[in-house]
């Protein structure tokens, strides 16, 4: 069993009009997402401490109107990921590592979301149980990742030594990525580099922002390689970083979002108001962002050779292009 997320935890002062009362049952009045039973077994694992740090192991125990209690909740425990035969687009492979082309929809870890069907599963069958324990119980072999709705490029190791020197690749940036996105508008310059520490959006903790604060260092690099009219663009893009969702909030953050994220492209109604009529369906029914990792360089873990690898765009996203030629 792997954690996926930080345990959760409560404070909670014992009120005056719970004097008296059970330490369980006055636990779960307060936090109505953990039923008793559940607060009874926390308690009893020792997840519960008074203000004075003394582990309370007495659900029956009475509190006293002046304590107060931390309770510390695990996360939710997944599942180490079982071998599933889903078929791969595999574009390179040795004994070492693998080069997968990775279909939009797929996600690349299992997650409380997606406990299986993950890039991950498909790897474990793939290679027959030479990921098993590499990188971690959850994400076998992984050394990157790619958003469940961006297609592309992904590399994973099949051995320790082979993680290490494509982990050490990675954190120097020196792992070679590059995308291509279909984004709303014209980038002015035509090419340039986007500069933001990227973090949590403070209004919602589901998308990232750059921030002034708490955010980690980002990086990416873009030219246009065409335009459709002045209603979108396809960019290439280049990361001398690796920050969730990078792509997608820098590209938002310029005022020219990747078309179709959910996440960062809002106001596609809006943008297609001058766009003849076959585009425009064609634009709004595109329902994940258009972003494409078409390369992927590193060098070999054992060779040293310089690997570098191509892919076509997504069937998907050349239908759009079409259309919108």
């Amino acid at each position: 069993m792997t954690q996926l997320d930080a345990p959760s935890t409560y404070t909670v002062p014992a009120p005056s009009d719970k004097a008296g009362v059970r330490l369980d049952k006055m636990l779960a009045d307060a936090i109505p997402n953990l039923s008793r039973t559940r607060v009874k077994a926390l308690i009893m694992e020792g997840r519960v401490v008074d203000g004075g740090g003394a582990a309370m192991l007495d659900p029956a125990f009475k509190v006293k109107a002046s304590q107060s209690f931390t309770i510390t909740v695990p996360a939710p425990a997944l599942a180490a990921p079982q071998p599933q035969a889903i078929p791969l687009n595999v574009v390179y492979e040795d004994d070492d590592v693998i080069v997968i082309d990775k279909p939009a929809g797929m996600v690349v870890h299992p997650s409380p979301g997606h406990p299986d069907g993950a890039l991950v599963n498909a790897l474990l069958a793939h290679c027959a149980g030479s990921l098993s324990g590499i990188g971690g119980v959850s994400r076998p072999g992984i050394v990157h990742r790619l958003d469940k709705d961006t297609s592309g490029l992904i590399v994973a190791a099949k051995n320790d030594a082979a993680h290490h020197s494509l982990s050490r690749q990675f954190a120097a940036h020196s792992l070679e990525r590059a995308y291509k996105a279909l984004v709303w508008g014209v980038p002015n310059p035509r090419q340039g580099e986007v500069e933001g520490a990227i973090g949590r959006n403070p209004a919602n903790r589901k998308k990232m922002a750059v921030v002034k604060k708490g955010g980690k260092p980002a990086l990416t690099r873009y030219k246009t390689l065409k335009t459709y009219g002045a209603f979108a663009s396809l960019v290439e893009c280049r990361l001398a970083s690796g920050r969730t969702h990078q792509i997608r909030v820098h590209m938002a953050s310029l005022g020219h979002p990747v078309i179709g994220d959910p996440l960062y492209g809002a106001n596609a109604q809006r943008r297609v108001k001058s766009v003849p009529e076959e585009a425009k369906r064609a634009l709004l029914a595109f329902k994940r962002q258009a972003l494409h990792a078409f390369l992927i360089g590193f060098d070999h873990p054992k060779t040293t050779q310089n690997i570098r690898l191509n892919s076509n765009l997504a069937k998907d996203i050349i239908e759009l292009q079409k259309i919108l030629d």
